[in-house]
């Protein structure tokens, strides 16, 4: 079927599972080896309104969140934000007995510290496919943290409950920052290649003219070209190269103006456009930004 289900609540959630009320409306855990959920699941397409981290231990089905269809395999975190679509692609009489879920509705963070620097958790913007893979030593410590918000959960509530919940899992999303930064250190290979398709593209981009159809490149075009999501290549590439795309294509689009501008008549607005900015005075800003000089004070200098 391709009909949708809204879930709004982790409340609703866990009545749709079958499974007793959560401990607290905001934040849950779901260890599936404790409690298992068997049967079959009507409606596939389902938007959540609260953020999902999961972990499977085995293979039990596969996930489209994106773009890709993911089998989960052992050693595998995903990371999921609100209102995204996931199409759990699960058989029917499906049975899930290992791994886990915490699931965390953004009510729980708006008052504290941590919803000031969440942009920093770029990996809940990331496809399936470039999921965390953690190894078991980084799964026991993810897990000790997760230990210790339940120990919370079953404690009576105090003024500093939710502190010290929230606090934990601050420690948790920043410990996913250091995984992942080993994931991209540890595939080096593979950041390599995606650099050198990315630079082609980019090169490619100016070479077709396709900035006249479609204006300066944008973080989008290349993800698309290289089937990931515009978080996890921005961040890739800031690792591989310790730039941005932008500062990337930025760089490149000054060295073609400089050609330009020393090897034509053209005037700066006429370079502008040909460079696919909609707006001269745009280009002439960001000319003047990284050179230090104004594009004509370059030319009149050079």
């Amino acid at each position: 079927m391709n009909e949708f289900l809204k879930i709004s609540s982790i409340s609703d959630l866990y009545d749709i599972m079958g499974i007793s009320g959560p401990k607290h409306p905001l934040i849950a855990i779901v260890d599936f080896s404790k409690t298992s959920f068997s049967g079959d699941i009507p409606i596939n397409k389902v938007i959540c309104n609260f953020y999902q981290i999961a972990y499977k231990s085995q293979k039990s089905g596969s996930l489209k969140y994106g773009r890709e269809t993911y089998d989960y395999q052992e050693g595998s975190l995903v990371y999921i934000e609100p209102e995204q679509v996931v199409d759990y692609q699960y058989k029917e009489n499906t049975e899930i007995n290992e791994g886990w879920s915490l699931f965390f509705h953004p009510d729980l963070i708006r008052t504290f510290p941590i919803w000031e620097r969440f942009k920093e958790y770029n990996f809940f913007k990331y496809q399936v496919n470039e999921a965390l893979h953690i190894s078991s030593k980084e799964r026991d410590l993810i897990e000790s943290i997760l230990d210790q918000i339940e120990i919370e959960l079953d404690s009576n509530i105090d003024d500093f409950s939710e502190e010290i919940i929230v606090d934990n899992l601050q420690l948790l999303l920043n410990y996913s920052k250091r995984f992942y930064n080993r994931q991209f250190i540890t595939r080096k290979r593979f950041d390599s290649c995606i650099m050198s398709q990315f630079s082609q593209l980019l090169e490619q981009y100016f070479e077709d003219k396709l900035q006249l159809e479609l204006g300066t490149p944008k973080v989008q075009y290349f993800a698309d070209k290289l089937n990931l999501s515009p978080n996890y290549l921005s961040d890739l590439i800031r690792k591989a190269s310790s730039k941005s795309i932008l500062e990337h294509i930025h760089y490149h689009i000054i060295e073609l103006a400089k050609h330009m501008l020393l090897n034509s008549n053209r005037t700066v607005s006429e370079i502008a456009y040909e460079l696919g900015f909609e707006y001269p005075q745009y280009f002439s800003r960001l000319f003047k930004n990284k050179i230090g000089q104004t594009a004509l004070e370059y030319r009149n200098l050079n």
